[in-house]
């Protein structure tokens, strides 16, 4: 059993397996306050599965999953999950295309309220001056009062992560980001996660090991549903056992 500490997210030896299968076998990982994490491993690691057991889509068979030190997420919903602090990006950005730039960051703001003050909101000078500076961010400032359906793909990724911080997450899971991205969009994505890191923590699932090297974060290599390696990405990738990993598949 790894030591629980004033971490974040603590998961210790869980395991989920479908039909046999051993989809988690043992996990353990700890991600503290502030951190960026990026995960790596070929396909069929377990990367996916471990967001989802973050989220409460899945439930793991045992093992600890733990947030802020004492919230058990094995016992909690995906809403619940959500509202406690903990946001996820799919790889496929999924905005409101028929509204501007700035409105899909607006609904995302109301959207963290309830369902009588969602109907009645109306932006006040603080929210205006949060979207702003969220549009800021994501690098979207300019295209502001534009349609989110003529944004490039990646700029559609940008503003997908844009309407999660507009929940004000904890932690940030931001799964294959720059697929499908231009070279220019990449680089930049990774000069916005690390922006987005100053302030929240963030784990990066990605294949791409150019925008990893880029992100500059300790890396977390997954194979067979546990971890495989830890470090930077230069001493990961010189372990024969991480080699044999990718070239094995």
């Amino acid at each position: 059993m790894i030591p629980l500490t004033s971490s974040l997210l603590y998961l210790d030896d869980v395991h989920v397996a479908f039909d046999g299968f051993k989809a988690i076998n043992g996990l353990s990982l700890i991600i503290e306050p502030g951190e960026m994490r990026a995960i790596i491993g070929p396909n069929g690691a377990g990367k996916t599965t471990m967001l989802d057991i973050i989220t409460g889509k899945t439930k793991p068979d045992s093992g600890d999953v733990l947030f802020e030190g004492g919230l058990d997420l094995t016992e909690k919903d995906e809403t619940e999950i959500a509202l406690a602090g903990i946001g996820r990006k799919f790889q496929k950005p999924t905005v409101f295309e028929s509204q501007t730039v700035r409105e899909n960051i607006e609904l995302a703001l109301a959207g963290s309220r309830n369902i009588l003050a969602s109907i009645l909101y109306q932006e006040g000078e603080e929210d205006y001056e949060r979207i702003t500076q969220i549009l800021e961010t994501i690098r979207l400032d300019h295209r502001a009062e534009e349609l989110a359906a003529d944004l490039s793909h990646g700029q559609k990724q940008w503003l997908e992560i844009g309407m999660l911080l507009a929940q004000d997450p904890k932690l940030l899971l931001v799964d294959e980001p720059v697929a499908g991205m231009t070279d220019a969009e990449t680089v930049e994505t990774a000069k916005l996660l690390r922006d987005i890191a100053r302030t929240r923590s963030v784990i990066v699932v990605e294949h791409d090991m150019s925008f990893i090297r880029d992100l500059d974060v300790k890396v977390t290599v997954l194979a067979e549903g546990s971890v495989l390696a830890e470090g930077s990405l230069d001493h990961v990738s010189q372990q024969p056992e991480v080699i044999e990993s990718y070239l094995g598949r």
